[in-house]
């Protein structure tokens, strides 16, 4: 365990979200939000809190206005304040929101927005074409707000109303205060998840949940108000979004990243000190670092650096800032801790970013969970952990079926004012996911050590299940592949033979093809096999990889980058 000084946590905790809007005016001018005005990123405009809050309280009262208060209001689109503005409006005016990925299909859209019974959607102008054909034959949307009035011809209809008209209307209404909050297990948010079985289910959220995990982030993670995040992840997705609140409730300045091309150009222009990320993300960062050192013939120069600064580190001496400030340079030139979750990442990555001088903090949550379950603290961080449960909840190892490490492993169940209300509409999957004194089960394999921190081995509906009955949780052993050089993505399935019908362990893997410049596939795959074999010595038997398969196509992926592992085949 890495011990560090606990500090004072500077946050006003949250009691709802209508006392959370109101009192982000008190920021007065202080930048919130930072964000590209056109898809070149060459222009940035900012927002202030004061400004921020005022749009907020205007679109509430619009709502109103039009009869939304109280019903279901669905928002889709990039990252951007007008989006973070809808979703407050509706929390804070007592409707109930729904964030929805913009990756969709426009038929799951349609159907999400019935099922979901929603009255109006608001949408950026990527949209502004395909919602035309719909205003006036959607069976429960009875009012369309494009973002944006660009690319929207078709304002004049009934029922479509423009986001900047409502704020005018909104700010005519000189009495408008927000409801008060009678019922804080109310149903505030609706959410379809996909989960690993490709099967959507729509999680429903209280204003419970939200404010609980909002002031967990804030106790937990080591931010404060003058720390700078820059906006990467899907905002529809709680991690991001509960994140993003958390710093507006520090008073933080949040940068916006408007695409994936543009991210390095994101962190140079606005220069975050923290960011939020997913595993995908860190390890892109990582493999860039080292491609780039090779690339000015630099890799046995940092080598040496990192072997210098541990040995002085050692001695109290730290000078990772000095001797690694091309590479935080890269970065934004001020960035020192990314928190991490979404998926498993490598304690080798954390340890190798520590090294830079970048501290990571990893961190286990689940939607149903609102996202937030534990976080490994910044004062006391344990390899390998996702920490300990958040203050807003209780986690427990339930109906263990073995030992790891020498601690019961079994399902990791939560209990708490962060878990759901439950599945919308849907008795069976609701009677599946509780357990008979109700704690949450998140389907999810590990064990907690005796300082109750968490350690998560594997995935329920992933297990490979062998003729022996043993288990091999496929991310235990993904995570070894990873190591080796040359493996950009992979997924580690169980196969039945045709021969015997034993099921063995087999390694699926996208190779990378700039690491293998020049290599034939025959002489890519021969490296990657004898890599394999070498990495088998690492693991028990029943877990050693069998056989490999190349593939030329990075796997699909969710809006969040993990690996759609239902469709691996």
């Amino acid at each position: 365990m890495r011990q560090k000084k606990k500090t004072v946590r500077e946050y006003l905790p949250v009691e709802n979200i209508k006392q959370f809007a109101q009192t982000l005016p008190d920021r007065g001018d202080k930048v919130l939000f930072r964000y590209y005005t056109d898809s070149a990123c060459r222009h940035i405009e900012d927002i202030s809190y004061a400004t921020f809050a005022l749009q907020v309280r205007n679109l509430s009262a619009a709502f109103r206005e039009m009869g939304l208060e109280g019903k279901r209001i669905a928002v889709i689109g990039e990252t951007s304040p007008t989006w973070v503005t809808a979703y407050l409006a509706t929390v804070a005016g007592g409707s109930v929101v729904i964030p929805m990925d913009k990756e969709l299909s426009f038929e799951e859209i349609l159907g999400f927005l019935e099922i979901s019974e929603a009255k109006a959607i608001v949408y950026s102008h990527t949209f502004s074409e395909q919602f035309e054909g719909v205003v006036g034959h959607h069976k429960t949307v009875e009012f369309f707000v494009p973002m944006d009035k660009e690319g929207c011809t078709y304002l004049d209809k009934e029922g479509v109303v423009a986001f900047s008209d409502l704020l005018q209307k909104g700010e005519q209404i000189v009495d408008y205060t927000f409801p008060q909050t009678e019922d804080m297990n109310r149903m505030a948010e609706m959410l379809f998840t996909s989960g690993t079985t490709g099967t959507s289910k729509c999680v429903m959220l209280s204003e419970k949940n939200i404010v609980a995990t909002i002031n967990s982030a804030c106790e937990t993670v080591e931010f404060f108000p003058d720390d700078t995040i820059v906006s990467v992840l899907p905002i529809h997705h709680t991690y991001e979004l509960r994140c993003m609140l958390a710093g507006m409730n520090y008073g933080m300045t949040i940068g916006i990243n408007s695409s994936l091309k543009y991210v390095l150009k994101s962190f140079a222009a606005f220069r975050p000190t923290g960011l939020v990320l997913v595993p995908l993300f860190v390890e892109t960062m990582y493999k860039k670092i080292w491609d780039e050192a090779k690339k000015k013939g630099k890799d046995k120069m940092l080598r040496f650096a990192l072997k210098l600064s541990a040995f002085l580190r050692v001695f109290g001496i730290d000078i990772r800032h000095i001797l690694f400030k091309d590479i935080l340079a890269a970065f934004g030139g001020r960035l020192n801790r990314i928190v991490s979750g979404a998926a498993p990442l490598s304690p080798e990555i954390v340890k190798k970013f520590d090294g830079f001088g970048i501290t990571i903090m990893e961190g286990y949550g689940i939607t149903e969970c609102s996202p937030l379950v534990s976080v490994n603290p910044y004062y006391a961080l344990k390899s390998g952990s996702v920490g300990p449960a958040v203050p807003c909840c209780q986690v427990k190892i339930y109906e263990p079926q073995g030992e790891k490490n020498g601690f019961p492993e079994g399902e990791i169940v939560v209990k708490g004012d962060n878990v759901t209300l439950g599945y919308y509409k849907n008795d069976e999957e609701n009677r599946r996911a509780f357990t008979e004194d109700g704690w949450y089960r998140t389907g999810d394999i590990g064990y907690m050590d005796d300082d109750g921190y968490i350690y998560i081995t594997g995935r329920k509906k992933s297990v490979i299940v062998l003729e022996n009955g043993k288990n091999v949780f496929p991310e235990e052993v993904e995570e070894y592949l990873r190591q080796i050089p040359g493996i950009l993505e992979c997924v580690a399935v169980g196969r039945t033979s045709p021969e015997n019908g034993h099921v063995t362990v087999i390694a699926i893997i996208v190779p990378d093809t700039t690491y293998f410049a020049g290599k034939s596939m025959e002489e890519i795959e021969n490296t990657l096999r004898a890599a394999i074999l070498d990495m088998n010595k690492k693991l028990p038997s029943f877990k050693q990889v069998k056989a490999l398969e190349l593939r030329d196509e990075p796997f699909e992926k969710t809006t969040t980058r993990k690996i759609k592992r239902h469709l691996v085949h």
